[in-house]
């Protein structure tokens, strides 16, 4: 049986499109979802310049699978994130650091282009899908398919203890996610934003403190910070944040921006303070099985914004991304849909 698949794809020109592809009867690991759920993540605005299907934040029913399916059945729930095929043979994949194969990786924007959850279903090979624990909720698990797996793998990924010190730089789409991970994993929570606009909603989300830094030349905070997750597309001020930052701090840039985007720090800084800068996207397959059920057991959830998965929810959701409107993740939901 062969699969018809509505989604949406962006252009050259940043217009979103509707757009139709087939694929034939399932073969060995395969299994087609009907999606009805997508997070809207940042990474589909730079996507949508781009004449590819939109959308990797996807969750769904398994309606069919391959012959040679072993996890998955008909009927069950299932979500994908970043990643769609690798080598699996390679010494990375092997490894289970699968972001790094060197052979045929097919991530978001490299592969499988002629789908996305930006749709009405897709198709998948069984390694790269995981299940929704059954406490979860469908829209809870959509946005943590790229959000929560960003900001949940330097927190378990480094070394982090739960006696150490936990800083996240920006309250937004990935930042609340981040201070919801880093107070559940037992961590003193920093957060640190522009102005005191979300002080309250931080406290809500976890802050055990939280610093305005708009206009401050000296930061302080009652324990220095050892690991720092940023979240915002700007870098700090190392000079203003050099007081908060313990000897031998862990820092993690977490948004993906342009290749052309130049990283600079203070070079004596770092050398004599110990700072290390570690690079951190998509983790191993079972960091994501145990972020989903870490998150699932302590209540760990997006706030989202819903929209209907049809193309005036996709254009309205990327327009109140675009502006910096979105608190914090925005769902399309397949049920809102005309």
């Amino acid at each position: 049986m062969a699969f018809e698949i509505n989604y949406f794809k962006g252009s050259p020109t940043g217009e979103i499109f509707p757009a139709k592809s087939s694929r034939p009867a399932l073969n060995n690991n395969e299994i087609y979802i009907e999606i009805t759920h997508s997070g809207v993540c940042g990474t589909d605005e730079h996507y949508k310049f781009v004449d590819q299907g939109l959308g990797h934040e996807g969750v769904g029913i398994v309606k069919a699978i391959g012959p040679d399916v072993k996890s998955f059945k008909v009927g069950d729930r299932a979500g994908w994130g970043y990643m769609n095929e690798v080598c699996n043979v390679c010494e990375h994949c092997i490894a289970g650091d699968w972001v790094y194969c060197t052979n045929n990786r097919k991530m978001y924007g490299f592969g499988n282009t002629d789908q996305g959850s930006f749709g009405s279903g897709a198709v998948w090979k069984e390694p790269y899908l995981f299940h929704i624990p059954d406490n979860m909720s469908s829209e809870v698990a959509a946005p943590l398919m790229c959000a929560g797996i960003t900001v949940f793998a330097p927190l378990t990924q480094f070394g982090l203890k739960p006696t150490d010190v936990v800083g996240v730089v920006g309250i937004g789409g990935l930042g609340h996610l981040a201070l919801q991970f880093a107070r559940a994993l037992g961590c003193e929570v920093v957060a640190l934003s522009g102005s005191e606009e979300k002080k309250e909603e931080a406290s809500k989300l976890g802050a055990h403190h939280f610093i305005a830094t708009k206009g401050v030349d000296k930061l302080e905070v009652p324990r220095k910070i050892n690991h720092l997750l940023i979240t915002t597309s700007k870098m700090p001020d190392w000079n203003q944040y050099a007081s908060i930052l313990a000897p031998m701090a862990s820092i993690y840039p977490l948004t993906i921006t342009d290749f052309e985007t130049k990283l600079e720090v203070p070079f004596m800084q770092f050398l004599l303070s110990g700072w290390k800068i570690i690079g951190s996207t998509v983790p191993p397959k079972v960091v994501y099985v145990q972020m989903l059920e870490f998150a699932a057991l302590h209540g760990v959830k997006p706030v989202i914004e819903k929209f209907p998965l049809d193309l005036g929810g996709v254009k309205d959701s990327l327009k109140r991304l675009d502006e910096g409107k979105m608190r914090y993740r925005g769902v399309l939901f397949a049920d809102l849909a005309h």
